[in-house]
């Protein structure tokens, strides 16, 4: 598997299969997240979008930390900046997980795991939720989280447990 940061290299010099091949490993991931966090589909698509064009302007010196990670801290900040501007949360229907060939039969115990998940998220107070994303969806661990947010390390771990418990306790109560 060739590495995201070599895609990336090869992209900016103009290999389209790169770049498409970099799109199809990250785009469902940043999607998610970017839609858990905006809360409106077409903001999550514009600001994956703008990751992936941030993305190509990023240096070489910027290139040794994961890229995973570097990307999800891209389109938090944005989704959280068009959340903040719009302040409103759109309704989640038309949730997609591209990417995946399951059944049927899986495909919609999939979606109604995924609604019931959203619908936790979404139970929980903003600070508690965007922490539980980015750990989650972002893929970040605590001390990013902590570096992103401004918060200390201690308040990350405590938030991201007591968002788990709160989301655990309310799925139980909706099966």
């Amino acid at each position: 598997m060739r590495s995201d940061w070599m895609l990336i290299r090869r992209a900016r010099d103009g290999d389209e299969s790169a770049w498409r091949e970099l799109i199809s490993r990250h785009r469902p991931r940043l999607m998610k997240l970017a839609l858990l966090v905006s809360g409106d589909p077409p903001a999550a698509e514009d600001a994956v979008q703008e990751t992936f064009v941030r993305l190509l302007d990023y240096g070489e010196e910027q290139t040794k930390g994961s890229f995973a990670a570097l990307a999800g801290t891209i389109v938090y900040r944005l989704a959280l900046k068009e959340r903040l501007r719009a302040n409103k949360q759109a309704a989640l229907e038309g949730f997609d997980q591209a990417g995946d060939t399951v059944s049927p039969l899986e495909a919609v115990l999939n979606r109604e795991q995924d609604r019931q998940l959203v619908k936790a998220l979404f139970a929980l107070d903003e600070s508690h939720r965007d922490i539980l994303i980015l750990r989650f969806y972002g893929e970040h661990d605590y001390s990013e989280i902590a570096e992103l947010t401004g918060l200390p390390l201690g308040t990350v771990k405590s938030r991201i447990f007591y968002a788990v418990k709160k989301c655990r306790e309310k799925m139980k109560r909706e099966t």
